[in-house]
């Protein structure tokens, strides 16, 4: 199935912005995480369609996953 994955702020070092990506039937947002080596410790807001999801959410096809790292400050 096909996914679009979006990554925001640092998670774009390195990696990309946007890209769409095939991975099997079933997948989590973890399963996508772990493809992209983000551990998961630093991932802050997950959204699928512009909702909040969490790590265990399966994606369906034409999904679009945005991953924001945790943000600090005080």
């Amino acid at each position: 199935m096909r996914i679009t994955v979006k990554l925001f702020a640092n998670f774009r070092d390195g990696r990309f912005s946007v890209e769409e990506r095939d991975y099997p039937e079933g997948t989590t947002i973890a399963q996508v995480a772990d493809s992209i080596l983000l551990p998961h410790g630093v991932i802050g807001i997950m959204m699928v369609n512009s909702r909040h999801a969490k790590l265990d959410r399966e994606l369906l096809e034409g999904d679009i996953l945005a991953i924001f790292p945790l943000l600090g400050g005080g």
